[in-house]
């Protein structure tokens, strides 16, 4: 029987907020019989604001709760930023749709003061604010006279502490930016040259029960499939290295024709190990080319930088 009501469960931060109604809105406007209503709750993530990301540990920081909504029948599906969502997920749940993919570059948002410059001409001793580790190596790999202080909290919340004098610059998604309405506060895109961005950012990921194909059929209209082609290859990636969204690995993934161009790097939380590498491939084979690319960094040392990282840092019980 067709479905006409829907539940989504939400993280309720404000960018979780403005991404799940648009979900929300485009599956009303796809089904205009579809009644859809959103739950919206704080994750372990969201509470624990005064401890580093990579110290609390990634294993569902921003889903488990909701999961645990689908899986007890209190919602059909859960939205999510992908880059949060881990590539092992809990039995019973898939990742039933990945919606088409906002620009998922890193952005660099400065003070005021700082408006003259550029990442790569910041005063030596400018103070940089990030909470991810992927952002932290590769900045201190090519800008080692920087300094980086962690920031937590919303996307206003850290803009704010910015503004104030905190920190000189910050490093942020800029599809968050965008999303939010703050594009304008966008002073430069970090190339790929210099950050490779998160496995799975920029894009977002509807989660379901395995065992409910009318829902699969529901969220299926939002599907844009170049974007989960490039992120199953990352995904495939990440998953291959064991790694979470809070350990220093990015990527970089591009179509070109029937090719997917995966780009990924593995490196060091000082910054003094960056091990790079690419794989191609026909884009329907996508996590094969995901795969592939984590033996070739394997082979070049990411296993080793990612097993002391892990034993440097421990997540707080």
């Amino acid at each position: 029987m067709p479905l006409d009501q829907l539940r989504i469960a939400s993280r309720r931060s404000q960018l979780a907020m403005v991404q799940t109604n648009w979900v929300k809105a485009e599956l009303e406007k796809a089904h205009p019989n579809l009644s859809v209503s959103v739950e919206a709750m704080a994750t372990q993530g969201d509470k624990i604001l005064d401890v580093a990301l990579a110290k609390i540990g990634d294993k569902g920081l921003f889903t488990k709760e909701l999961e645990a909504q689908m899986l007890v029948g209190r919602a059909e599906i859960a939205v999510h930023s992908l880059k949060d969502l881990p590539t092992n997920l809990p039995e019973g749940l898939i990742l039933g749709c990945v919606t088409e993919r906002e620009d998922p570059a890193d952005a660099l948002v400065v003070n005021s003061k700082n408006a003259k410059y550029q990442l790569g001409t910041l005063p030596k001793g400018s103070v940089v604010g990030t909470s991810s580790l992927r952002r932290l190596a590769q900045l201190r790999h090519h800008y080692p006279d920087l300094i980086f202080k962690d920031v937590r909290g919303n996307v206003i919340t850290r803009l704010e502490k910015l503004d104030s004098g905190d920190y000189d610059c910050l490093i942020l998604a800029a599809a968050g930016l965008t999303r939010l309405g703050f594009g304008s506060r966008i002073h430069q895109l970090i190339p790929s040259e210099i950050s490779l961005h998160a496995v799975g950012q920029g894009a977002l990921g509807i989660e379901c029960v395995e065992a409910r194909p009318e829902v699969l059929s529901l969220i299926s209209v939002l599907e844009h499939t170049p974007t989960s082609q490039r992120c199953l290859a990352e995904r495939a990636f990440l998953r291959e290295l064991e790694g979470g969204c809070q350990v220093p690995i990015g990527v970089n993934s591009k179509i070109d024709g029937e090719d997917l161009l995966l780009t990924g790097m593995v490196a060091s939380l000082d910054g003094k190990r960056l091990i790079r590498d690419e794989s191609r491939g026909k884009n329907t084979n996508c996590e094969s080319i995901g795969l592939e690319l984590a033996e070739k960094l394997k082979s070049q040392g990411a296993g080793e930088i990612l097993s002391e990282i892990f034993e440097t840092v421990r997540p707080e019980a």
